[in-house]
């Protein structure tokens, strides 16, 4: 996705040879023109899988998952990350580690709104090792729901995430893949 490489290149800043900083348009200020077009071309590759509802965690997955769901003409369903009053029975939860904040974290998503019957399209900012695509995976297994594949927005391709879930036979489509992050600069996968 053309775009997204440009504003990648445009406005993110490379922390170091593991981090990429895009709070600029993707997930602190959201370019709301850009996460339109995200959502378009995930509901382009995934529109003929049957989704039901697409599945992200908070908070940074939540603006791509929503642009869509909406392309899809479907609900999305959101993981969180903390405990609220009205989230605290019957839940579906996984633990998710975030190498980018060094935290692990449980995720939970109520009962009643993911079932056997759904079938699911996770979506995520970021792929890397690949925790959260997984924590997202196992609360979609034990709702006994089906999933669809994984869309990522950025995956970080020089680090495990895309192959273990690939290794699990899950389909991951990725609009940008990061080659390396080396020298300070961002290098694509082409």
């Amino acid at each position: 996705m053309e775009q997204l490489k440009q504003k990648i290149r445009e406005h993110g800043i490379v922390l170091s040879e593991q981090v990429l900083k895009v709070d600029a348009f993707l997930n602190h200020q959201v370019d709301p023109l850009l996460m339109q077009q995200i959502g378009a071309e995930l509901a382009r590759r995934f529109r003929d899988q049957g989704i039901s509802k697409v599945l992200t965690i908070e908070a940074s997955g939540i603006a791509p998952a929503l642009m869509t769901a909406l392309a899809l003409g479907v609900p999305m369903l959101f993981a969180r990350k903390q405990r609220s009053l009205t989230l605290t029975d019957q839940l579906l939860t996984a633990r998710v580690y975030s190498f980018t904040k060094q935290v692990e974290s449980t995720i939970a998503i109520a009962t009643q709104h993911l079932a056997a019957h759904d079938r699911v399209l996770i979506v995520d900012d970021f792929l890397a090792h690949g925790q959260a695509a997984l924590g997202l995976v196992s609360i979609a297994q034990q709702a006994g729901a089906g999933i669809a594949g994984i869309g990522i927005v950025i995956e970080k391709s020089f680090q495990p995430g895309r192959a273990e879930l690939e290794r699990l036979g899950y389909r991951v489509e990725s609009l940008a893949r990061v080659a390396s992050l080396s020298g300070g600069q961002v290098h694509f996968v082409e």
